[in-house]
């Protein structure tokens, strides 16, 4: 009687998916700004705390580098840790993101638009 339904149903549990899908990318967004990783530069001198969302949440620079004469040493070390901290963000990001996206059969370096 309802020989044709097969297909709508297929459609049904795809639409199903992509609800639970989005669903579980909007909160994967709200984590995101919760987990933080680490950046290092200078052996652990300066050390840049960030969000997997990249926004920097803290920087510890050791005192034994701040010596006058070394200023631009000491703001290279800053920036290096800041970039090292937002790479590892911009990673973090991605595992979970593939966490997510891994039973849906797309390829693994498939970068979704956020």
């Amino acid at each position: 009687m309802f020989k044709g339904l097969g297909q709508m149903g297929d459609m049904a549990k795809m639409m199903k998916t992509a609800k639970e899908m989005q669903a579980k990318v909007q909160q994967l967004q709200e984590d995101l700004h919760e987990i933080t990783v680490t950046g290092e530069s200078g052996a652990g001198l300066v050390k840049a705390v960030a969000s997997a969302k990249g926004d920097l949440k803290s920087l510890d620079i050791d005192p034994s580098i701040f010596d006058p004469n070394e200023k631009e040493v000491v703001e290279d070390l800053i920036l290096a840790a800041i970039k090292d901290a937002q790479a590892r963000a911009a990673e973090r990001s991605q595992q979970e993101m593939a966490k997510i996206t891994e039973g849906l059969g797309l390829p693994a370096d498939f970068k979704m638009p956020f």
